[in-house]
């Protein structure tokens, strides 16, 4: 396993396989032993050798622990219809998440099409307006060197992540490049957090979906939006996170929070890995694609959800709790899960669902974070606070959209002021009504002007302006009477349109 000497001196290996106590000693799987031994074999015999193997629709090596047996296919016509709709939302992104943010999480839950995954998940995550606001901010970071304390262990870790996917299945091989891309360029972006061992098979998942650039700006995204303060030096949020995760079983499980309870059974002991590397290195693969894009859409709680989900059907009930009688038992159920709760229909509907809040979790979370004052004092990670899902990320970090040019819709007389200002506008039919009246009270109605006198009084109308009207200043021009157009009250209404339009990546 990999050592690194970090500030505090050297760290060693977590026991059993937990990531608690060390940032980049996550425990090999299962597939490590084959893994070593594939790595040492050269690039160009891997390639030869694996050539010849099936790969399934995921990209993993069939017969390998990662690969998958019969699935439930979507119906091709069903599959059409859904890009379709997923095409029109991510071309009109902005307008999507403002009105119908409810439609998205529904079609999220459903599974997003293979082909826009990944586009989809960099919109969701807000990864795509991150590019955008800071172009050729990854190059510069790919181009830097490192630091050589990180790199070391990044490199140990390549070969431990998915060694039997096509991407990953040779060292040196792209796909292991750009994983090494990827995580030395965010100790360099994030330099105070540095690497953790379980932002590897996040990256790696994220490099099947999308290229280096966009895969690493999804990952600062999970790193500081979903999950903050989880891959911190002294793993605090991840502690925080097992307590809660506790407390709310109580609700979902009773049975299974009063076996835990009775074994004294540390969360960390066995959702750690479940937590920091959500599910991906847990749950069958379609399951992982899933649950992953409802993650994307709606935030940690389906972190949580899956969590109780997977305790819930494991052991929370008397009959399952029979061959669970000891804490090495216990432990080797929650390593060993039951395939059929982590089918991918079946999980997918329990963790819909399953009744689990953003307000539960926040709630839970400040009970928690109180008692850890009482007991251990401040937190030292001062993480930003996690926002639930794309629609809080959206909200807290606008997109780059352009401004909104206004359209007037009405269109009024150069000289009118506009609704609400102080004088009133009065046509000049009227103004000549009024002149009638004036010349009525003054008994002036039965003499009518001779030719001669019209003509001095219009002369002297020109000269004189009647006090109704206001007299026009050549130089200056008051706000109030400038152009209709520029008004909020001439604006009509219109949606937002996105620019994302033009990007064709699938």
């Amino acid at each position: 396993m990999a050592k690194s000497h970090g500030e505090n001196g050297p760290r060693a290996p977590a026991v059993g396989g937990s990531l608690s106590g060390t940032r980049e000693s996550l425990a090999p799987g299962p597939d490590a032993a084959a893994a070593d031994e594939l790595s040492s074999l050269g690039s160009d015999s891997e390639a030869n050798g694996f050539a010849e193997r099936r790969i399934d629709k995921f990209g993993f090596i069939v017969g390998s622990q990662g690969a998958e047996g019969a699935l439930e296919e979507v119906p091709l016509e069903v599959l059409r219809q859904r890009e379709s709709k997923w095409l029109d939302m991510l071309n009109n992104w902005d307008k999507w998440m403002a009105k119908k943010h409810k439609k998205i999480r529904l079609r999220c839950q459903k599974g997003i099409p293979p082909s826009l995954r990944g586009r989809a998940w960099q919109y969701l995550s807000g990864g795509k307006v991150k590019l955008q606001q800071n172009p050729g901010k990854f190059d510069e970071l790919d181009m830097s060197h490192g630091d050589p304390k990180w790199l070391d262990v990044i490199e140990r870790d390549l070969h431990r992540q998915f060694p039997f996917h096509e991407m990953f299945v040779s060292r040196g091989g792209h796909g292991q490049q750009d994983l090494f891309r990827v995580l030395k360029a965010y100790t360099l972006y994030r330099p105070e957090e540095g690497y953790c061992q379980a932002q590897a098979p996040i990256a790696a998942v994220l490099l099947m979906h999308m290229p280096a650039e966009q895969a690493f700006w999804c990952l600062v995204q999970i790193c500081e939006k979903y999950l903050p303060g989880y891959y911190s030096e002294k793993l605090e949020a991840i502690q925080l996170d097992g307590e809660i995760l506790f407390s709310l079983l109580q609700k979902v499980s009773p049975v299974a929070h009063k076996h835990l309870s009775q074994q004294k059974i540390d969360p960390l002991l066995y959702m750690t890995e479940w937590f920091m590397c959500a599910f991906s290195r847990t749950l069958p693969w379609s399951s992982v694609l899933r649950v992953w894009d409802m993650f994307f859409c709606e935030g940690v709680k389906i972190i949580f959800r899956v969590g109780l989900v997977l305790l819930k059907h494991a052991l929370g009930s008397p009959e399952k709790l029979k061959a669970c009688q000891g804490q090495y038992e216990t432990i080797e159920r929650l390593r060993n899960l039951s395939p059929k709760i982590m089918q991918e229909a079946f999980l997918v509907q329990e963790v819909v669902e399953l009744p689990v809040t953003e307000r539960q979790i926040e709630r839970e979370h400040l009970i928690q974070l109180r008692r850890w004052q009482d007991t251990r004092g401040e937190l030292q990670c001062h993480s930003p606070p996690r926002l639930h899902g794309a629609k809080a990320i959206l909200e807290a970090e606008p997109g780059p959209w352009p401004t909104l040019q206004p359209s007037p819709s009405i269109r009024l007389p150069p000289d009118a002021p506009l609704p609400g200002s102080k004088g009133k506008y009065k046509p000049p039919k009227q103004v000549q009504k009024e002149q009638q009246k004036q010349a009525k009270a003054s008994g002036q109605r039965d003499k009518p002007p001779t030719p001669s006198q019209a003509k001095v009084a219009a002369a002297a109308g020109d000269a004189c302006p009647p006090r109704d009207v206001p007299p026009k200043d050549p130089v200056y021009q008051d706000p109030q009477d400038s152009a209709p157009q520029d008004s909020a009250y001439h604006c009509s209404q219109e949606s937002l349109t996105s620019q994302e339009s033009e990007d064709t990546y699938l």
